[in-house]
């Protein structure tokens, strides 16, 4: 059996780790109350961009965009969104294991948070760009940096088409790693009955400008999930261990109760043992 000081010492410890716990796991909880309404705010806005965006492609007749038709002479592009830290759970473990099951030769990857960027280089995958210190709450002006990197990747003929890997947020207690297709984008037909439009200036225009901004919606709707996922998770983990130092507590308090009771025990049977000899 440990010594009471050992264990003592091991109480002062754990309590400490815990308050450290404690604390993250209320900090996190703050974080994801803003990250949560901003990931629920973008969700219609991204949907209503892509409704657009498919009433332009299916009612503007002959319009071309050349995001559409994207070069086959590359390899297919992937945006790998993680968090930059880590004390998350499996959020960065789950998004990564994903992301591995795709052929490193046969792919470029964007990389951003530090420990996507880390796992891809410790598995030698080709990362062509990078992106960390995202920030508690990422920017629409960091989904639009994105979007131009690949953009102008997918231009020069590297990548044949762009996806994205990233967490959507369900709860704090929930998250689903999804993989979707950005480019090209897909034109989900439908009957036209609705799609009477006029254009001005023209169809082209419209398209010229809606496309850019609606696949940057979904870079900026990607970064917000994930994030969210980050916080949510990093409060589930933290209020675990939070729990788990309290159950440790108890154990070593019994514990250091068992040893004090063992110690006064022995005490008073040296003492009794003594005052016999003495008679």
């Amino acid at each position: 059996m440990q010594g009471i000081r050992d264990i003592k010492r091991r109480i002062k410890t754990v309590k400490n780790t815990q308050q450290i716990t404690k604390a993250m796991e209320m900090v996190a909880a703050s974080k994801l109350r803003k990250a949560q309404s901003l990931a629920y705010a973008t969700r219609p806005y991204e949907k209503s961009l892509k409704e657009l965006a498919g009433r332009v492609l299916t009612a503007g007749g002959d319009v071309q965009h050349k995001l559409l038709q994207p070069s086959q002479e590359g390899k297919p592009g992937y945006i790998l969104i993680t968090a930059d830290r880590g004390l998350c759970g499996g959020y960065n473990t789950n998004v990564i294991k994903k992301a591995l099951t795709i052929d490193k030769d046969n792919c470029y990857m964007i990389a951003v948070g530090k420990k996507g960027k880390e796992a891809l280089k410790r598995q030698d995958y080709n990362i062509v760009a990078e992106f960390t210190d995202i920030g508690d709450l990422p920017s629409y002006n960091q989904a639009r940096s994105i979007f131009e990197t690949a953009s102008q990747l997918l231009e020069q003929g590297v990548f044949s088409e762009l996806n994205i890997i990233y967490t959507e947020f369900i709860n704090a207690m929930q998250q689903n790693v999804v993989l979707d297709k950005l480019i090209p984008v897909e034109n989900n037909e439908n009957d036209g009955k609705d799609n009477v439009y006029l254009y001005e200036p023209s169809a082209q225009q419209v398209l010229d400008t809606l496309i850019p901004k609606y696949l940057t919606g979904r870079i900026y709707r990607s970064l917000v999930e994930s994030k969210a996922s980050e916080h949510g998770a990093r409060m589930t983990a933290m209020g675990s261990a939070t729990d788990n130092a309290s159950d440790m507590i108890h154990e070593l308090t019994l514990s250091f109760n068992k040893a004090r009771q063992a110690s006064i025990t022995q005490e008073l049977i040296e003492i009794v043992s003594g005052a016999q000899a003495l008679d």
